[in-house]
């Protein structure tokens, strides 16, 4: 990609880092759930299952704990060490999410990092290469939406 890479200021990560992780980790999974729909609950996903998962997006200091279960991503408070952390700058998961970027090629050039379960990452590398996810829709992405599905999600 010829565009020189987005880094969020350094005023935003200094304030996003200090802020509570786990309503962040809501907010976030409650997006992914909501941009996903029923691919997250696909059974395909099922050895990822129970397992603590960690995305850490380097340039805003925040990390997000989550775990799968039979309706989708769930937020976790870290209680343990997550057995997989997958770290990039938001500008490359934002290039993964729109497809602009391949993960082998961020993974090579050292812009995406996997710690932990290796055997895990790959899983999980894999399982997204097989999935048909739909594209981004980043209208479905709206404040009122996902206050919406945040909202339903709670009164379950």
């Amino acid at each position: 990609m010829n565009n020189q890479p987005f880094t969020l200021p350094k005023p935003v990560s200094n304030v996003l880092s200090v802020l509570p992780g786990y309503p962040q980790t809501l907010l976030f999974v409650q997006t992914i759930n909501l941009a996903l729909g029923n691919t997250m609950r696909s059974e395909v996903l099922q050895p990822l299952r129970g397992k603590l998962i960690s995305i850490r997006v380097i340039d805003a200091g925040v990390s997000f704990f989550f775990t799968l279960n039979h309706k989708g991503m769930v937020a976790c408070r870290r209680t343990k060490e997550p057995e997989l952390t997958i770290s990039a700058s938001a500008y490359d998961f934002l290039m993964l999410a729109l497809r602009k970027e391949d993960p082998d090629t961020l993974f090579f050039s050292r812009r995406l990092c996997m710690e932990g379960d290796t055997e895990l990452g790959l899983l999980v590398k894999n399982t997204l290469d097989a999935l048909d996810l739909p594209p981004l829709d980043l209208r479905a992405l709206s404040p009122r939406n996902i206050a919406s599905e945040i909202r339903m999600r709670l009164l379950r």
